[in-house]
């Protein structure tokens, strides 16, 4: 399937040239500029080639085959080469017998929002910022007509292209784009899903103005993001950094955040779930190379960042453009 083909079927939109010719520019870049990538691309023609595989998406765990479809020296080899594309984020997958155990059990997630957001059996779906493609991959489980995601972190959308190499889902795409790169392509999408991503953007309700924009009317806006706790309209905006994140810009109460909403042309806006972080959802595994949860939090009161502010909390919302 071809995305473009899909959100603009003749051929005719204004954006489409704009957009192409994006597209065009962030593919050389990657291929021939960006170092990560680089480096990157060429393991993806070692990848094994099994034509049998059987593909899960439906389970918690993302199976890819099984460990009798390689031999041990093929899997050795494939699990280097799954290393050398840390840091894995978001997860778990099961690749050819080979537990890849990502920093995030996004599965947690999945499974507190997957049963109550919109059906997405034909819908077309955005999802913005969507790392390797984890929740693009769970959402193609329900045979959306296009599941696309946006993830401008070359690293990312690496580990997006090998993932896709292995399973070769239709429906599922992935563009190297930010959501403010998008031209104005209004009323394409179903639904949206924004996770983990507005607490990063400076001028949060213009991002929310255009995933509006995005939507059909009536389409569905599944937001996630870091809240406070407390009443009333209002947002904590750290001074320097949150859990040792200097791109942490602002993060508002569920009342704060419904009024942003409804400013950006949404209503029947919802809060279906509020979940302090722990590390039985995000912790450090040898699969990423940094730090996690643990090394964020306050070791004398982990209630508490590391600089003293109130210890990760988000909240999933959901809201329908007017």
């Amino acid at each position: 399937m071809d995305p473009l083909r899909e959100l603009d079927p003749r051929g005719r939109a204004a954006w489409r040239p704009q957009l192409e010719a994006l597209l065009a520019e962030k593919e050389r870049f990657i291929t021939e500029v960006d170092g990560n990538a680089r480096r990157l691309l060429p393991l993806l023609e070692r990848l094994p080639q099994v034509p049998e595989a059987e593909i899960d998406l439906v389970a918690d765990t993302i199976r890819i085959g099984c460990a009798a479809d390689l031999e041990p020296q093929q899997r050795e080899e494939l699990r280097e080469i799954l290393m050398e594309f840390r840091h894995w984020r978001k997860g778990p997958f099961n690749i050819f017998g080979i537990e890849l155990d990502s920093e995030w059990r996004s599965d947690l997630k999945w499974n507190r929002i997957k049963d109550q957001i919109a059906p997405l059996t034909g819908r077309r779906v955005l999802d913005v910022g969507s790392s390797c493609g984890y929740y693009l991959l769970r959402m193609a489980a329900s045979r959306p007509r296009l599941a696309l995601g946006l993830e401008p972190y070359a690293p990312f959308y690496c580990q997006y292209l090998l993932l896709q190499r292995l399973i070769g889902e239709p429906s599922v795409h992935c563009w190297p784009l930010k959501l403010e790169e998008l031209p104005a392509m209004q009323g394409r999408f179903d639904s949206v899903f924004h996770m983990g991503v507005l607490s990063h953007q400076r001028a949060p309700i213009d991002a929310l103005k255009q995933l509006a924009g995005l939507l059909c009317k009536g389409g569905e806006l599944v937001l996630e993001t870091l809240i406070v706790e407390g009443d009333g309209e209002w947002a904590f905006c750290p001074p320097e950094r949150y859990a040792k994140m200097h791109n942490v810009f602002f993060l508002p109460t569920v009342d704060c955040l419904r009024g942003w909403l409804q400013r950006a042309g949404f209503d029947q806006v919802r809060c279906i779930d509020k979940t302090w972080t722990s590390s039985a959802e995000q912790r450090r595994t040898e699969w990423i190379k940094s730090e996690s949860l643990v090394d964020f939090l306050d070791p004398a009161d982990p209630r508490k960042t590391v600089e003293g502010h109130p210890a990760p909390l988000r909240a999933v919302l959901l809201a329908e453009r007017r």
